[in-house]
């Protein structure tokens, strides 16, 4: 099979760490009898340096001519001087809008090679840490109108929360549909004791649930879901809220897994074409330095071949090859253990390939 994905190497650590992932892509490619084809895109920081926009059209145009986006981090210091408009992160933001990716989904897993490093008591976390988070990603108070204005005499800010039941029914049905390939229970997350889209959000969700009756709806308020999150993780299956809220909340389900740098995330809408990434940042301290986690793309580029792709063994064999690599006691700095062998960004790129298979 022929896939050609654009790639997104952006700033910081993103390079390093996309590297890897297309060596492990490569490989798989080999394999199973795939042509990989990589298309380089410009887009955050980089581009700003390059052309002077976070993303030009024509990079967009690159990303909506392939199968897929694959991207490492976006983002750092060295760009906070930049206005509003042009920040490296509305690259992401247009990125997202062109492409149409409605939905990010985000798994809260915890490895068990990795139970050690969750900051939860050990008996929240033998219960068991495995749900998604469904947030809708391109409405909401991320896309509203945004603009400071002079009123009474002093700076007054303007954040603009809107969503249509069109949007949110579109968001909804992602959510229904990931439950049930789970374990058939989502919960809800809103704020509806307070605002109107919340209220609207509600009823959307509630209208939806007639046409999945195998699935079990719950509600939660959002202050109450990040109590929980921490609290008893074990309860939640799969997640789905707005963008602001989902945002806040699955940063929270990324830290009680024991590491940001392993997790990945898929951002999806109409079709087959997605966005994949890791959830962490840049992390302009380490660029460079060869320290950085590369499992959290490595594991991002799985969940493309999975979802947008279709290919499933493919994915498992490298989830796989990542979980013997932590079996046998290698770790980068951020997931260092007693009793582990210290490697840096390549080595354990290397490893991840030695055990691919």
């Amino acid at each position: 099979m022929k896939r050609t994905i654009a790639v997104i190497r952006g700033d910081g650590i993103g390079p390093e760490i996309v590297n890897q992932a297309l060596l492990v892509l490569d490989k798989t490619a080999a394999l199973y009898g795939h042509e990989f084809s990589y298309i380089d895109a410009d887009m955050g920081g980089s581009a700003i340096d390059k052309w002077g926009d976070p993303l030009p059209q024509s990079e967009l145009d690159k990303c909506l001519s392939s199968d897929s986006v694959l991207l490492g981090a976006v983002g750092g210091p060295k760009w906070n001087h930049v206005s509003g408009p042009m920040r490296p992160e509305k690259g992401l933001l247009r990125l997202r809008a062109g492409m149409g990716v409605y939905s990010n989904n985000r798994p809260a897993r915890i490895w068990p090679q990795l139970a050690s490093a969750s900051p939860l008591k050990q008996e929240i976390v033998d219960k068991g840490i495995d749900f998604i988070i469904v947030r809708e990603l391109i409405g909401g108070i991320y896309f509203g109108r945004h603009e400071t204005v002079c009123a009474d005499g002093e700076q007054t800010a303007i954040d603009e929360l809107r969503y249509a039941e069109s949007e949110i029914r579109r968001i909804g049905r992602i959510g229904f549909e990931t439950a049930q390939k789970r374990g058939k229970r989502l919960c809800s997350v809103e704020k509806s004791n307070v605002l109107d889209s919340s209220r609207l959000w509600k009823k959307v969700m509630h209208e939806l649930a007639v046409e999945y009756p195998d699935v079990e709806l719950s509600d939660m308020l959002v202050d109450n879901c990040a109590m929980q999150i921490v609290k008893d993780p074990s309860q939640f299956d799969v997640i789905v809220t707005e963008n602001m809220f989902g945002d806040i909340l699955s940063d929270e389900a990324s830290m009680i897994t024991g590491s940001i740098g392993m997790i990945p995330s898929s951002s999806l809408g109409e079709g087959t074409r997605g966005l994949y990434e890791p959830i962490h940042g840049s992390a302009p301290d380490i660029a460079g330095q060869d320290v950085a986690n590369p499992i959290g793309t490595i594991l991002a580029a799985a969940m493309m071949l999975r979802f947008s792709f279709d290919m499933a063994k493919e994915a498992d064999a490298i989830e796989n090859a990542v979980s013997s690599v932590l079996d046998a006691g290698y770790r980068t700095g951020d997931i260092m253990a007693p009793n582990c062998t210290k490697v840096g960004c390549t080595e354990m790129g290397r490893l991840i390939l030695e055990h691919l298979q």
